[in-house]
């Protein structure tokens, strides 16, 4: 499934869960009560269908099933134009960075200066979930900001508790896999690093993290680290790179943090930049 989060055009209106079903949004609770599934214990959320496990997963496959056959104007399955798509984790515990994690990435960071060599272990920042944007939204360039860079990342997200895991065990505390945009003020950037500070605020201006569309479930993917990513500036494509070129993989990098700390159902873990 493509599970995501959305809002529909009228004022205010309440986030919704939903799924990505032949190019429309289907409204995953209005799908469940049309066809009389709906209980009062539906997830208002995918951070909470997401931390029901395998009954949350399950109430998602019948409501978008039932979704198939629905008609235009129930209010079930809707057009792209008809919302707007929100980050499809509104409010994860931890939104987590992984840094230094692709070897063409960490040659230029040290050509830039940025950093002195290349880690032997994983190492990681945090972005704040105020940052987080959907898809197709619009980020202002900070006012005195010269450089904003673009960094598309894989991004997993965790679908129960993980604390202390196994890197042989770390795909069955992933719930799915999405995309960030991990947008970054490079002059800032560099007076941190110069101050001895990690990155902070040139990681965590308004917009600077774009997320989604989607939360694809993995049994959608064959395997996450037999991906291609592309990124497009205005229209041009500036990157093209796959994620078995990543340094660190999913369970290096849950078993290294996760010794340390717990994270939750609907976290997020970018995976570094790619270029």
């Amino acid at each position: 499934m493509k599970l995501l989060s959305f809002i529909r055009g009228e004022p205010d209106a309440k986030p919704r869960v939903g799924a990505w079903l032949d190019g429309d949004i289907v409204d995953l609770e209005a799908a469940g009560a049309l066809a009389n599934r709906a209980h009062d214990g539906f997830p208002h959320s995918l951070r909470s269908l997401i931390a029901a496990g395998p009954s949350g997963s399950a109430a998602a496959r019948r409501s978008l099933d039932a979704a198939t056959d629905a008609k235009a104007g129930e209010g079930i399955r809707l057009r792209r134009e008809e919302v707007r798509l929100l980050p499809p984790i509104l409010d994860p515990h931890l939104f987590f960075c992984v840094g230094k994690n692709n070897k063409s990435h960490l040659e230029e960071l040290v050509r830039n200066q940025l950093i002195k060599e290349i880690p032997k272990e994983p190492t990681g920042f945090v972005k704040l979930s105020s940052v987080m944007v959907g898809d197709d939204a619009a980020v202002v360039r900070p006012d005195g900001i010269t450089t904003l860079d673009y960094e598309p990342e894989l991004t997993f997200v965790i679908g129960k508790r993980a604390f202390r895991v196994a890197s042989r065990d770390a795909m069955s505390y992933v719930a799915g896999i999405t995309l960030t945009n991990d947008l970054t003020a490079r002059e800032i950037q560099k007076q941190e690093v110069a101050s001895g500070t990690r990155f902070w605020t040139s990681k965590n201006m308004p917009g600077f993290g774009p997320v989604g569309p989607f939360v694809i479930t993995l049994d959608e993917i064959a395997d996450p680290h037999d991906l291609w990513i592309t990124c497009a500036v205005n229209g041009e494509r500036r990157m093209r790179v796959h994620t078995g070129d990543m340094i660190f993989r999913i369970g290096d990098v849950l078993e290294h943090f996760s010794r340390w700390m717990p994270f939750e159902p609907g976290d997020l873990i970018a995976m570094g930049a790619p270029a």
